[in-house]
């Protein structure tokens, strides 16, 4: 079990990549929105990781998350903007599909791995390999 102070900074940490992530994916928050998403996530990650582990697997899926709405965000900001959109906004909205669904399935899979990793236990120790006989003849 890690120190409590471990288990805060790793917190800290996680909700600082999750606010940043927040910040990219809408790109129209303020400040204190930041904060408040930060203050939130690390509430959040105090709550539900009980190890290093937890908090980075819950970051990362947050992360992930965050990564599959930017590409949503990017439409609807453009959407909202004119009714038709130009080339330079449709090539804009098709580079944030490609690098937000790969790097959502990326967090995403590494999350799974955390959180997989986080409820495994020590692997059993081998059984001995039986000798090899010899072949009778016939």
């Amino acid at each position: 079990m890690s120190p409590r102070w471990i288990l805060f900074g790793n917190a800290a940490l996680g909700s600082a990549v999750v606010a940043i992530g927040a910040w990219l994916a809408w790109n129209a928050l303020s400040g204190v929105d930041v904060l408040l998403a930060a203050s939130v996530a690390g509430l959040f990650l105090l709550w539900r990781g009980k190890s290093i582990r937890l908090i980075w697997a819950w970051s990362t899926l947050i992360l992930g998350v965050e990564s599959f709405v930017w590409p949503l965000m990017t439409m609807v900001h453009i959407r909202s903007s004119t009714a038709q959109p130009s080339d330079e906004q449709m090539s804009t909205i098709l580079s944030a599909v490609l690098m937000g669904l790969f790097s959502a399935v990326f967090w995403i899979a590494f999350s799974y791995g955390l959180f997989k990793g986080a409820g495994s236990q020590p692997p059993a120790p081998a059984e001995p390999m039986e000798q090899a006989r010899p072949r009778k003849k016939r």
